[in-house]
């Protein structure tokens, strides 16, 4: 693949446009794409050119950039999270209906937690997740159900990077993950919003590693926990067995 007169590829430069793109920035200004990828903006011109042209970006009237529909059909073509989220659906349907919340299914991506489905419900309190969006491990019960269903060498990885951060929001890292083991789920509250509590079960895999996470955000202090926490439950062995899982 060539490479440009900087020395990095069309694939490192496409990568850098797509990942310019999130949920605070749907859409761009060609100035704006240019300035997040770190492209010259004449190079930018040429490349968006062909990117519209194969529908993996839309440009609107205004000049306004955003991500094409091509992406999104590519990325449902994906058969592990097509199986994920055939299995979670039905699941995920009866969490929203039964506690009233907004429901998410996300897994651990490159040491963030990534929203791959999210049920929405009127009247739900404040949730920050979006789908395909992503959130940090330490402050989300998700992040910490996943880390603490995973494998080991994938914790020690994530604290190697991470030691800091963790240490500072998690002072009692070994045995808060430890509790979230023994009780099989994970919860938090306020780190996101002050007035509400999380709340994550793991989806695992025949050992017992997590292979995703299901959760909901409910009002703290309001005594909704620990049905939450049954019904996560519950619906995460649920999901297991719908992915053939064997109940561990």
């Amino acid at each position: 693949m060539a490479n440009s007169p900087s020395g990095d590829s069309m694939l490192d430069r496409l990568v850098r446009i797509l990942d310019a793109f999130d949920a605070h920035n749907p859409q761009l200004t060609v100035s704006a794409l240019s300035r997040r990828a770190d492209i010259p903006k004449a190079t930018m011109y040429r490349l968006l050119d062909e990117l519209v042209s194969h529908d993996l970006l839309a440009r609107d009237n205004t000049g306004q950039v955003r991500l094409g529909l091509r992406l999104w059909e590519l990325a449902n073509r994906s058969a592990a999270t097509y199986d994920l989220r055939t299995a979670a659906l039905p699941f995920m349907e009866d969490i929203n209906q039964l506690l009233g919340q907004n429901t998410q299914l996300s897994v651990l991506h490159q040491d963030e937690v990534l929203i791959i489905e999210r049920l929405s419900r009127p009247g739900s309190v404040v949730n920050q997740a979006n789908v395909a969006g992503r959130m940090p491990v330490h402050r989300t019960s998700m992040g910490m159900a996943l880390l603490a269903f995973s494998r080991p060498e994938i914790i020690r990885g994530f604290l190697e990077r991470h030691r800091e951060l963790m240490t500072a929001a998690h002072p009692d890292f070994h045995a808060e993950i430890a509790e979230i083991r023994r009780i099989g789920f994970a919860s938090l509250d306020g780190f996101i919003d002050s007035e509400t509590t999380g709340v994550a079960a793991p989806i695992l895999d025949e050992a017992g590693y997590q292979v995703a996470v299901i959760s909901v955000v409910v009002p703290r202090d309001s005594g909704a926990l620990q049905p939450a926490a049954l019904a996560l439950r519950t619906a995460a062995r649920g999901i297991a067995r719908a992915l053939h899982i064997r109940d561990s």
